[in-house]
């Protein structure tokens, strides 16, 4: 791979549990600190979710994302922010009658699940295209509501990253680019193993890569114990990277992260012992035709 690479580092996520590790980032300083340490480990850009600093829970509030946002933006106006968009996706049939929601839910309309992206106008955001189970829920994103959270982030001016689960989810993304929804080839990011849908392999990869447009740019990371041989993966498919506390929680086996700069800092070196090298956030930038901010 002769270009440089670009980490993108996902610190804290809607799934991983305070329960699982003490070092989770829960409150707005908490998550902006970890951004700001994984970018001085070699992360170009920082997905970001943000929880309720009371229980540890995933959020949705604005206020949060705005803290979070701020925090980050003015320590280090140049590294690339990437907030999700994929809470309140989920979807949980009750027992006595699967029409109607059951607690755990959290579909909402997609006009909500896409608030804080219209306001705060970072440089990326996630655009889930799955429709698919996950654990004993299921996830849902229909085209419709694709197309209404595509064409908001749009008028924002905001980067959709497409996250990719599973081989269908390509085809509908390739439609929406193909009717003026979707501006391409795109950023896109391959999510593996996850139960269900895409398996963390080499074929795979070599497979979803098939599919892309001409000229895509595209990222893949594995979830659990998956990561880091994902990270390798992927520089040799040509693709860029994303490893961090959302996806996984170790360092090796038996060994909790202290910190997110700690799963960068190995996955650099993996990068680094391959003969590659990581672009900075003004390189990154470059690459995803991102306006820098110096």
């Amino acid at each position: 791979m002769s270009q440089k690479t670009f980490l993108t580092c996902a610190v804290t996520g809607n799934i991983t549990t305070p329960d699982q590790t003490p070092h989770l980032p829960v409150t707005p300083a908490q998550i902006a600190d970890e951004c700001l340490a994984a970018a001085e480990a070699g992360a170009a850009a920082v997905h970001i979710h943000v929880r309720d600093p009371k229980t540890g829970k995933p959020s949705m509030d604005l206020e949060l994302y705005r803290d979070v946002f701020d925090k980050v933006r003015r320590a280090n106006p140049e590294l690339i922010i990437n907030l999700t968009t994929g809470p309140g996706g989920r979807f949980i049939p009750s027992v006595d009658d699967p029409r109607v929601a059951a607690p755990g839910s959290t579909l909402v309309q997609p006009e909500k699940r896409v608030e804080h992206v219209r306001i705060l106008k970072p440089d990326v955001c996630s655009l889930d295209l799955n429709t698919m189970n996950s654990g004993g829920d299921v996830v849902i994103n229909t085209p419709r509501n694709v197309r209404i959270m595509a064409k908001i982030m749009r008028k924002a001016g905001v980067k959709p990253e497409l996250e990719i689960f599973d081989s269908g989810d390509m085809h509908l993304a390739r439609d929406l680019i193909a009717d003026g929804t979707l501006e391409g080839p795109g950023m896109w990011t391959f999510v593996t193993g996850v139960k269900y849908g895409f398996s963390p392999s080499p074929e795979t990869l070599l497979y979803a890569r098939s599919l892309l447009p001409a000229g895509a740019i595209w990222s893949a990371f594995g979830i659990g114990r998956f990561e880091f041989p994902i990270v390798a993966q992927a520089w040799f498919a040509g693709g860029h990277v994303r490893v961090g506390m959302e996806d996984n929680i170790y360092l090796e086996k038996g060994v909790l992260a202290k910190s997110n700069a700690e799963l960068v800092t190995k996955a650099k070196r993996i990068i680094h012992d391959l003969g590659g090298e990581l672009a900075n956030p003004r390189e990154a930038r470059a690459m995803l035709n991102l306006p820098s901010r110096a």
